[in-house]
């Protein structure tokens, strides 16, 4: 069978009828087994324009001052990862990208910050360099987030569980956003780079509101397409973690970043991952084990996961530096 990225209306199921929400959640349910789908939202066009911006000219400046938002210790959750640092997990060659990451802080006295307090890193943002992006980021951050809970409530009931069974797990979760500047490709040190090798995300989902050039592709039926969606539209990806939710009837979306060919110019995204709280147990959903689909996965602690993936991609750091911090 031949799959493909579907557009579906994300306002339609929340403020449609009955017959509309359904053909909304089986849009999302056949779209998904290439890993992604594309949907509209209600995200402010200025806030993008700004956040983007604001980015832009944080990443224009000299390595030595970006530099200074390196967060030690935080394998690379929060603030300034430089060039060539992660890499895709089997791949011989780190990615051709720079990144700055931040998400939201809570309580120091929250049970979930006690227990795993390099999960939720302070946000190291370059605020001195780039005044008011702090603000900017933090209300972006929080737009693309309360988006992504809104749509794993269509993927709940795509999975035969109530509506509503990941809004507990994803409240005060540590979700990361991460923006990413893609050098151009005349600029690598080497042959070989690329701007990010195959991989899978290990979250649940991922949303990417937009980006300023082309090169995302898709793993779709054993070949490579362009991710190419309708203007306006937001890229949701499924991440690992539920496709060990769904037993494998969502796989996760594999997908790459290649610089297209005859083209020398540099790319920005920003991308959300949107994570579970780390002491939820990711195990298949009773509804998705069937005598035709036997239980293919354990048990596994969100944190657990994470942690595996981060050593994997080179982001976790040694001990003597801290612990890996939650995505």
């Amino acid at each position: 069978m031949t799959h493909s990225i579907l557009d579906v209306d994300l306002l339609a199921f929340e403020r449609g009828g009955e017959t509309a929400r359904a053909a909304v959640v089986d849009g999302v349910r056949r779209s998904l087994q290439t890993g992604f789908v594309y949907t509209d939202g209600d995200l402010p066009d200025d806030l993008l324009d700004t956040a983007y911006g604001m980015l832009a000219r944080f990443f224009a400046l000299e390595s030595g001052i970006k530099q200074r938002f390196v967060a030690p210790g935080a394998s690379g959750q929060t603030g300034y990862t430089g060039l060539l640092v992660e890499t895709a997990a089997g791949s011989s060659q780190a990615d051709w990208k720079e990144m700055l990451n931040w998400s939201m802080p809570i309580s120091a006295a929250h049970p979930l910050r006690r227990r795993y307090p390099t999960h939720y890193p302070e946000p190291l943002l370059p605020e001195e360099v780039v005044p008011g992006i702090t603000a900017v980021l933090a209300s972006f951050h929080q737009a693309v987030a309360a988006l992504q809970c809104r749509f794993l409530r269509i993927i709940a009931l795509s999975l035969g569980v109530a509506e509503t069974f990941f809004d507990e797990m994803t409240a005060e979760a540590p979700t990361l956003t991460r923006a990413i500047r893609y050098p151009p490709m005349a600029a690598a040190p080497a042959a070989g780079h690329v701007w990010a090798a195959a991989h899978a995300d290990i979250n649940l989902i991922t949303a990417l509101p937009r980006a300023t050039a082309a090169g995302l592709q898709v793993q779709v039926d054993g070949d490579w397409i362009d991710a190419l969606p309708p203007q306006g539209r937001v890229i949701i990806n499924t991440g690992l973690m539920l496709e060990r939710f769904s037993n494998g009837l969502i796989p996760a979306g594999w997908h790459r970043v290649v610089a297209p060919v005859g083209v020398n110019e540099e790319r920005l995204s920003v991308v959300q991952f949107c994570h579970p709280r780390p002491w939820t147990v990711l195990s298949p959903l009773a509804s998705c084990c069937t005598p035709a689909n036997p239980q293919r996965y354990s048990a596994l602690t969100a944190a657990a996961a994470l942690e595996d993936v981060l050593y994997r991609i080179n982001l976790l750091e040694p001990a003597s530096q801290g612990s890996a911090a939650a995505a």
